[in-house]
């Protein structure tokens, strides 16, 4: 026989048959939400959602108060370093035996015909980065302060300003000027470093890269001389950073 059960009225009053007791137990511990709503409310507003705090994507520093000496000078001085302006730093061909110290590039005749500007400006981008940690490996530092001192020096305004020098200075040929043409039209899309510094300053530190490059691909030794003329150097002891002449 089946058992009778307690039955709920529509405003959740539980219904107990005359002749039955229920324990005050079952009372207190029902399943049933019995605490009173708001009514519903079409019309109701909701508080408003915390925006997100808005970055700051103006240009910080100007390219033409960056300077190329300050941004690659190191903390230990060279002893003998009296060299005048211009004086390149000695580039050992040989090390350890190697005659060079980079990896060596795919065996590319004519890297324009093969690659697109995006890559060689992708290629260029490590191989310029290279040069920075080399750059700032001697003396030791810390782990914070090498990647304060490499970060300041691969940005795209840090790589505008190198530019800059190498073309104040008139020491690009006719047709490494041509590359740097044609790696300012690396297509990319819109990304916080180019909101930050600029279209125009983005697309001549892409064309740096990818003179980087197409140098690295096709003239290693031409390559190593214009990263020597702009300051990266291997030692710390017997090397120099070329200084700037004053424009004023």
């Amino acid at each position: 026989m089946a058992a009778a059960l307690p039955r709920l009225s529509l405003s959740g009053t539980l219904l107990v048959h005359p002749n039955r007791k229920i324990p005050t137990a079952a009372l207190t511990t029902s399943s049933v939400d019995t605490k009173q709503r708001l009514p519903y409310n079409p019309h109701r507003t909701y508080p408003a959602k915390p925006q997100k705090p808005q970055l700051d994507l103006t240009p910080t520093l100007s390219t033409s108060s960056i300077s190329v000496s300050d941004l690659l000078k190191r903390a230990t001085p060279a002893p003998s370093s009296t060299t005048a302006k211009g004086t390149l730093c000695e580039s050992e061909m040989t090390y350890l035996g190697y005659e060079r110290w980079l990896p060596s590039p795919p065996k590319v005749e004519k890297p324009r015909s093969v690659f697109n500007a995006a890559s060689l400006a992708y290629i260029g981008d490590c191989i310029y980065e290279l040069y920075a940690r080399r750059h700032f490996l001697v003396p030791p530092l810390n782990i914070e302060e090498y990647n304060d001192r490499v970060t300041a020096v691969v940005r795209c305004e840090a790589q505008d300003a190198m530019l800059q020098k190498l073309i104040n200075d008139d020491f690009l040929s006719e047709q490494e000027r041509d590359v740097l043409r044609w790696g300012k039209n690396v297509g990319s899309s819109k990304t916080r470093t180019k909101k930050r510094a600029g279209v125009a300053v983005y697309n001549r530190a892409s064309s740096l890269e990818t003179l980087v490059g197409y140098l690295y691909l096709t003239n290693v030794e031409r390559l190593e001389e214009i990263m020597l003329m702009l300051g990266f150097c291997s030692g710390a002891s017997d090397q120099s950073i070329p200084k700037e002449e004053d424009s004023n």
